[in-house]
């Protein structure tokens, strides 16, 4: 039997679906991240609609959105703020950047250089951002979506592992099929706008379904299979850095995000085996031999699934 959507997170998919085609499993994998209070990471060529999927996404909510163009230039302060003197105060005085906001675009994150790109780091993991000595508290709920093309792309730096690990989930959008393609330009035709989207759920009601969503029953038999997966990326003969601790409190976070947004209280192995990949594979670094060898991060994952028992009993709170 199939699990049905809740009705409350189905009008958000179904807004976004307005203007984007054929991407239901990104955007319900965007929607367990926000409502577990992660971050997503999406990676794609350009042009495959991630921008838009984020635009949708934040429409869709009724929270205070940002956007940051990330570019070669972009400075750290640009990111969080500047203190700036007013002689007329005689002091200094603190102008937020745009990370203070609930839901963030950080487009083409890759394109600055690494330095500015640790700019998001305080503000992903502990919700503040510290200027010239001074710690501000950021919004809450705070989400980070971000995008990047392929790091073999001309004028792109690859993310430092320590902000990798930031991300909860980091997924691709895929190239349309035809039919889907075709829908997509049929919409082109009519000039459908993303500005045309109205919120179907205010702040209030997210902060309700975080809140909701920690209540998920998760069984001593699930915790111990996320945290053996955890342990086998460590060590597998291939893998010179595996999951680490931040990586399994994360899996078990977002599976009960995916099972409240299933309208279950309680968590099931499937729901771990279904958001593994997501969470687990940009957090692995292959040893070099492993990659002269053609082994990648999937691989790596697919095998730990395959070897790691599943807990056979279904478990119900």
């Amino acid at each position: 039997m199939v699990d049905q959507i809740n009705p409350t997170i189905e009008n958000v998919l179904v807004n976004i679906e307005k203007v984007m085609i054929g991407k239901r499993d990104v955007a319900e994998l965007s929607l367990v991240s926000l409502f577990s209070g992660g971050h997503v990471l999406l990676e794609d060529v350009p042009g495959v609609g991630k921008t838009m999927m984020v635009r949708a996404l934040a429409k869709s909510v009724s929270a205070q959105f940002r956007r940051i163009q990330f570019t070669p230039d972009l400075l750290p302060s640009d990111v969080t703020g500047v203190s700036i003197y007013n002689p007329k105060e005689m002091e200094f005085q603190f102008r937020p950047g745009p990370i203070i906001g609930n839901i963030i675009l950080a487009d083409e994150i890759n394109r600055t250089s690494p330095k500015t790109q640790s700019a998001l780091l305080e503000g992903m993991e502990e919700n503040s951002v510290t200027v010239d000595g001074v710690t501000y508290e950021l919004e809450k709920p705070f989400f980070v979506m971000a995008t990047q093309n392929p790091i073999d792309y001309e004028g792109t730096y690859p993310l430092p592992e320590a902000q990798l690990d930031r991300f909860l989930l980091k997924m691709k959008m895929g190239y349309p099929s035809l039919s889907e393609e075709m829908e997509v330009l049929k919409r082109a035709q009519k000039f459908a706008s993303i500005d045309e989207l109205e919120p179907v759920i205010s702040l209030d009601e997210l902060q309700y379904i975080q809140k909701e969503i920690r209540e998920v029953y998760v069984e001593d038999a699930i915790t111990r299979y996320i945290v053996e997966l955890a342990k086998e990326t460590r060590s597998h003969a291939h893998v010179h850095l595996g999951v680490s601790p931040r990586g399994a409190i994360g899996l078990m976070k977002a599976a009960q995000a995916l099972a409240y947004m299933r309208n279950r209280d309680y968590v099931l192995p499937d729901d771990v085996q279904y958001l593994t990949p997501y969470v687990f594979e940009h957090r692995i670094i292959l040893k070099a031999e492993a990659r002269f060898e053609g082994m990648d991060a999937e691989a790596v994952v697919n095998h730990v699934l395959a070897n790691v028992p599943v807990p056979v009993q279904r478990y119900v709170k």
